[in-house]
């Protein structure tokens, strides 16, 4: 008595031969002539590459579904040649099923399951799907030709597509372990906090850097367009920003009702310093670089900030403190938005803002670590009295998602924590290690890397002083660093939808 496994497989088989009879039949059209076009078009799965290419020389959405399904492709098509076709060895429908006119010139030689073709079209549109869905839409059709050409023209069973539409597809999910899809998750703030509505920036006093971001943009017409009556101020490269913020609030005193910025995280942290030591309100207007700290706080675009201000929506989030012992036992004070670093971290971080438009923000950053950690230099720490011999290290104001080595987001400001992550440098091959266990993505399981999150942090520094970087400005140099942060020391405004309900946390 058969099997069931032989029952299903003869099952197949015969609607595998009633499906190509049909074919067969169809009357001939000028499809067949094209459908063999195409068919030949994507032989070693060029077809996509080339659409991949064409993708990658448009930024941001675009070019991550040209990459994410090039990379798709290439799992495909090594799943499918050199697993399941040597796995399966199954032959290709006889040469005369078809006609005459609807066969290839030249017709593969290899097995016939699972269909290469079908699995290169099903990776790369599921995997561009899975980057910007209407790409993905656009291009289903194609993919879907192509596979159905694979039975016109007689070189596979329909099996063997349906196999190969699902592999592909299969091939282009499991991009998401190494290459993970970017989430927009919504800030929030732990409670409504009181803020002055500034419909028009009647006592605003707003800060604004030239030289941050783009410089083509005029940056004080435009915040003047948006707050005809606040009073602004440019930040130049002398005196320190600090000083400059201090003196013009002196000055404007005593009608202050709150503070702005505009520039990059750098300037944000100067001024926010000092809205805090002043117990004002602080605007933010992302007009830097990367803005991040305006990004985590849900203030994505100045048409944001005006809406908070016009309505006095606010929030309180937290501050980063970094108390600074240098060799001659000076205390120094420094406050940070985002984050502080030790060793290479800030040089990656450039250099992956450089690679990532162009390679997606986990190849940058796989290569930017590299290039910086062949020529780092150990440097030997005490932390929290622990020793360590560390290639990097770095602290973040809150904690950070994903909790491996590229930190993207924080969901929350207001949680007291530090986001502490660094990289061993006294385990043998410890580089090499980090760099298969982040290509692999496999972090979490490696001994060379770690990450934790604290409410305090001691970092001592025996064998000599080294210099802190915080958001992305060069600090003093000290021997010794202890971060905290001042939980909900800031009061920000931002837009209605990100502020997360008092009832949340009654």
């Amino acid at each position: 008595m058969p099997s069931s496994f032989a029952r299903i497989r003869d099952q197949i088989v015969d609607i595998d031969r009633k499906v190509m009879l049909r074919t067969a039949a169809l009357p001939a059209t000028s499809a067949d002539r094209n459908l063999a076009k195409l068919s030949e078009a994507a032989n070693g799965g060029r077809l996509w590459l080339l659409l991949g290419g064409l993708l990658v020389l448009r930024p941001g959405e675009f070019r991550r579904a040209g990459l994410r399904g090039m990379a798709a492709v290439g799992g495909a098509s090594l799943l499918a040649n050199l697993l399941g076709k040597q796995l399966f060895a199954r032959r290709r429908p006889p040469s005369g099923l078809m006609p005459r006119g609807r066969s290839l010139a030249n017709p593969p030689g290899s097995a016939a399951f699972p269909s290469g073709h079908a699995a290169n079209a099903f990776a790369f549109v599921t995997a561009a799907a899975m980057e910007r869905k209407r790409t993905g839409a656009a291009l289903a059709p194609l993919a879907a030709a192509v596979a159905y050409s694979r039975v016109h023209t007689g070189m596979h069973w329909p099996s063997d597509v349906l196999a190969g539409a699902a592999l592909g597809s299969v091939a282009a999910l499991a991009t998401r372990h190494w290459w993970p899809l970017r989430t927009v998750a919504q800030p929030h703030a732990a409670r409504p906090a009181q803020a002055p509505p500034l419909p028009d920036g009647t006592g605003l006093l707003l800060f604004h850097n030239p030289e941050s971001g783009n410089p083509d943009i005029r940056t004080a017409s435009r915040m003047a367009a948006l707050w005809p009556n606040a009073r602004l101020v440019e930040l130049n490269r002398r005196p320190p920003v600090d000083a400059q913020v201090e003196s013009a609030v002196a000055a404007n005193q005593p009608d202050l009702a709150a503070l702005g910025v505009a520039g990059g995280d750098g300037t944000v942290a100067a001024v926010a310093a000092v809205a805090h030591r002043h117990r004002l309100p602080l605007v933010v207007v992302p007009t830097g670089t990367l803005n991040h700290f305006a990004r985590d706080i849900g203030i994505g675009a100045a048409s944001a900030a005006v809406r908070a201000t016009r309505n006095g929506m606010s929030s309180k989030v937290d501050l980063g403190l970094l108390q600074v012992t240098t060799n001659r036992d000076e205390q120094l004070a420094r406050w940070f938005v985002n984050t502080a670093s030790l060793g290479g971290y800030p040089a990656i971080v450039r250099v992956r803002n450089l690679l990532e438009p162009r390679y997606g923000r986990h190849a940058a950053m796989i290569v930017a670590m590299i290039r910086t950690l062949r020529r780092a230099q150990p440097i030997p720490v005490l932390l929290n009295g622990r020793a360590r011999s560390v290639w990097l290290l770095f602290v973040g104001n809150g904690s950070y998602q994903p909790k491996e080595f590229s930190p993207v987001r924080r969901q929350a400001m207001h949680t007291g924590l530090l986001d502490v992550r660094y990289l061993r440098a006294d385990l043998p091959y410890s580089r090499t290690r980090f760099v298969l266990a982040a290509l692999t993505r496999s972090l979490a399981a490696s001994r060379v890397y770690h990450q934790f999150d604290a409410y305090e942090l001691d970092v001592r520094l025996p064998e000599g002083a080294t210099r802190i970087a915080t958001d992305g400005e060069l600090g003093p140099l000290g021997r010794r660093f202890l971060f905290r942060t001042q939980p909900r020391a800031l009061t920000v405004y931002r837009s209605n939808d990100t502020v997360y309900r008092a009832e949340h946390n009654s």
